[in-house]
C-alpha cells in the first residue's frame, strides 16, 4: 500500500469542463441584468456583450497559454506567482479569491429572493442554509457528480433561453418593441455614448466570469490539452448565448418603460413575451441556473483554496487536505460553503461590484503573465508568430481588461481596495514584513508530498 497522499482525480473531458464553465456563468443572467445594462447603455445591451466578448476572448487565449505552461489548479494565482513574482501572485490570487468566494453567495441570494416571493412566510435564512448544505454535500461527493448535475441544470437553462427567443421573435413580428427582426438598433443608434457602453460592459463582464474558473479543473482534466481548449470554447459558447438572448430581448424591449422592477427584469420579460405560464416556467429555469452556477462556482473556489493551502500560503493542514476516498478538497469545500451563509443579509449590488473588481484584476495579470513567461523568460519574441501570440494578443487583452477595470463603479473600487488592503496586511504578516519570501512552491515541488514523492495523478 502506497504512503502517498490522495490527489485530485483526472476524469473530466473538454465538454464536461465547458459545461461547468457555462453553468458557472448562469446564462439566464442576461435577462436578470438586462434592465440595468439597457438603462446604462441607452438600449444597446448586445453591443456591451459584444465588446465584452471580444475583450475577454483575448484574455481567454492568455488563460489557454498559461494553462499549457502550468497545468495545475490555481488559475491567475498560479500563473502570476510562477511567471512574475510570488508576492504579486499572492495579491492577484487574493483579488481573484474575492469573486470566487462571493459568486456562490450571489447565487444563494438569487435563490433566496425567488423562494421568498413564493413562500413569504418562510424565513430567508432557511433557503440559504439549505443551498449551502446542498452545495457542500455534492461537491464533497465527487466532481463527476457535480459535472453531471450541472449538465442537467445547464440544459434546462439553455432550453428556457431558446423558448424565450422563439416567443420574443413571435411577439416582435406581431408589433412588440421594434416591430421587426431586421433592426440594427440593438447595436447602435444616435443616443448611444461609447463611454456609457464601456461602463455597461463592466456590468456584463460579471456574466462572463466562469471561463477563467475552468482552469481550476486542470488537475482533474483527462490530459493537459483539455483545459486550454475548454477555456476558449467556454467564452465563445457563453458569448453566443448572451448575444442572442440580449439581441432578442433588446428588440422586444427597446426601453425600460414597460418594467416596474428594472433591477431584475427576468420575471416581467417572461410574462410579457409568453404569459403567466411561461413566467412560472422561466423563473423555474432561472432557479435551476442559479443552482448550477452555485454548484460550479463553489467547486472552483474550493480548488483555489486547496492550491493555496497545498502551497502553504494558507494553513496546509486545513486547506491542503484531500478526502481520502472521494479525492475532493475536503475542508476547503466546507469552509467556502460556510461563506455562502453571508447570503442571509448581504447586498446583491455590493457583492456584484466586488466580484467585478477581483475578476478584472485577475484577467489583467493573466495577460501580463503570458508576456512575462513566454516573451521575457523564454525569449519567445523572435518570430512573427511568437510576437503575435505572446506579445500583441496579451497586450490587447491587458489593455482591454484594464480599461474595463478603471470604469468600474465607485462602490466596486472602494470595496475592492479594502479587500486588497486586507490581503496586503496578511502578506506582510506571512512574510514577517517582507523579511522572508512568501511561501510559494514551484509546480514541481507542489506536485510532491512532504516526503518528496510525486503525488499520483500529478506527475508529468
Amino acid at each position: 500500500m502506497s504512503g502517498n497522499p490522495p490527489s485530485l482525480k483526472r476524469t473530466l473531458g473538454v465538454w464536461a469542463i465547458v459545461g461547468l464553465g457555462l453553468g458557472y456563468m448562469a446564462p439566464v443572467t442576461v435577462f436578470d441584468t438586462f434592465g440595468i445594462v439597457s438603462e446604462e447603455t441607452s438600449g444597446v445591451v448586445p453591443l456591451a456583450y459584444l465588446i465584452g466578448l471580444v475583450v475577454l476572448l483575448f484574455t481567454a487565449l492568455s488563460y489557454g497559454s498559461m494553462a499549457r505552461a502550468f497545468p495545475a489548479a490555481g488559475s491567475a494565482y498560479t500563473y502570476t506567482r510562477e511567471s512574475i513574482h510570488p508576492s504579486l501572485g499572492f495579491l492577484v490570487g487574493w483579488a481573484a479569491l474575492l469573486d470566487y468566494l462571493l459568486l456562490p453567495v450571489v447565487n444563494a441570494v438569487i435563490i433566496r429572493l425567488y423562494m421568498e416571493q413564493f413562500f413569504p412566510d418562510v424565513p430567508g435564512w432557511v433557503w440559504v442554509v439549505g443551498v449551502a448544505a446542498l452545495l457542500i454535500g455534492l461537491n464533497i461527493i465527487s466532481v463527476n457528480a457535480t459535472s453531471r448535475i450541472n449538465g442537467v441544470l445547464l440544459i434546462s437553462a439553455l432550453a428556457g433561453i431558446a423558448a424565450f427567443v422563439v416567443l420574443a421573435a413571435v411577439q416582435i413580428g406581431r408589433g412588440m418593441g421594434e416591430g421587426t427582426l431586421a433592426s440594427l438598433r440593438p447595436l447602435w443608434h444616435d443616443d448611444v455614448q461609447l463611454t456609457a457602453v464601456i461602463v455597461g460592459t463592466t456590468i456584463v463582464a460579471f456574466s462572463f466570469i466562469g471561463f477563467d474558473a475552468v482552469t481550476m479543473y486542470a488537475e482533474e482534466a483527462k490530459d493537459e490539452r483539455v483545459v486550454p481548449r475548454a477555456v476558449v470554447l467556454t467564452v465563445l459558447c457563453g458569448g453566443a448565448v448572451f448575444l442572442i438572448g440580449g439581441w432578442f430581448a433588446q428588440l422586444a424591449f427597446p426601453t425600460n418603460e414597460v418594467f416596474d422592477y428594472v433591477d431584475d427584469t427576468l420575471p416581467e420579460m417572461a410574462l410579457l413575451v409568453g404569459g403567466q405560464a411561461f413566467q412560472i416556467l422561466f423563473v423555474a429555469v432561472a432557479f435551476a441556473a442559479a443552482v448550477a452556477s452555485g454548484l460550479s462556482s463553489h467547486a472552483s473556489v474550493s480548488r483555489l483554496l486547496y492550491v493555496m493551502g497545498r502551497n502553504g500560503v494558507l494553513p496546509r493542514r486545513v486547506f491542503g487536505v484531500i478526502h481520502p476516498t472521494r479525492r475532493t478538497p475536503l475542508y476547503a469545500t466546507v469552509i467556502s460553503g460556510a461563506v455562502i451563509l453571508l447570503a442571509v443579509g448581504m447586498s446583491l449590488e455590493l457583492m456584484s461590484s466586488m466580484i467585478s473588481f477581483g475578476a478584472l484584476v485577475a484577467f489583467t495579470f493573466v495577460n501580463l503573465s503570458v508576456i512575462a513567461h513566454y516573451a521575457v523568460r523564454q525569449g519567445r519574441r523572435r518570430t512573427p508568430a511568437d510576437i503575435v501570440r505572446f506579445l500583441v494578443l496579451p497586450v490587447i487583452g491587458a489593455i482591454g481588461t484594464g480599461l474595463l477595470w478603471i470604469h468600474l463603479s465607485p462602490d466596486a473600487m472602494i470595496a475592492g481596495v479594502v479587500w486588497a488592503a486586507v490581503g496586503l496586511v496578511y502578506l506582510i504578516v506571512l512574510t514577517r514584513g517582507f523579511r522572508r519570501p512568501v511561501v510559494s512552491l514551484g509546480i514541481e515541488e507542489a506536485e510532491r508530498d512532504p516526503q518528496g514523492e510525486p503525488e499520483p495523478g500529478l506527475t508529468r
